[in-house]
């Protein structure tokens, strides 16, 4: 085996647990092994380059190039004397990390606060009516006990997102960059 065959070797089998894992990002295996496949270029790529690396379609590369730019793991670059776009995968991890899961929660702790405000004002209006019945007053209030602490997550999580994108979370839990 040549040294050029264990070079690509250990890249693929990484590459291959990268796609793997990349349902953790709502994308496809497709879409992780283009992302892994970026991660070991030297230089950026062309939509036909990365199409013929992986034997994908135009319209199939262009859709998963797409997907990594809006989760902020490729960043298109620009190359003087170059027409086409091109391309390289995020190499900051961490970045990454924080890019797309603060996109995903903060879309998620908006919806979902929006829903459970909406109906702790509608459980305060049913549950000061004169004529509400005990069984339905005490299920609404039960709820709105369980809402409210709801909210109180919510207002953590977004605490929480805050540190990850101020990076203080790095004073909880430093990265090791230096450990290989």
């Amino acid at each position: 085996m040549t040294d050029r065959e264990q070079l690509n070797i250990a890249r693929e089998r990484v590459i291959d647990s990268v796609a793997q894992n990349m349902d953790l990002y709502g994308v496809t295996e497709s879409i992780g092994r283009l992302y892994g496949m970026l991660l070991f270029q030297q230089d950026p790529m062309t939509l036909d380059e990365m199409k013929e690396e992986l034997g994908m379609s135009k319209t199939s590369m262009s859709t998963s190039v797409r997907t990594l730019l809006e989760l902020k793991m490729v960043d298109k670059v620009w190359r003087k004397g170059v027409r086409k776009d091109l391309y390289k995968a995020e190499e900051d991890w961490y970045q990454s990390f924080i890019d797309f899961f603060t996109i995903k929660w903060r879309l998620a702790i908006t919806e979902n606060v929006y829903a459970i405000e909406k109906s702790i004002n509608e459980l305060r209006v049913l549950i000061n009516k004169d004529d509400i019945s005990e069984d339905v007053k005490k299920d609404a209030e039960n709820d709105l006990e369980k809402l409210n602490y709801a909210i109180n997550y919510y207002n953590w999580l977004d605490r929480f997102v805050d540190s990850l994108e101020s990076h203080e979370i790095f004073h909880l839990v430093p990265k090791k960059e230096d450990e290989k």
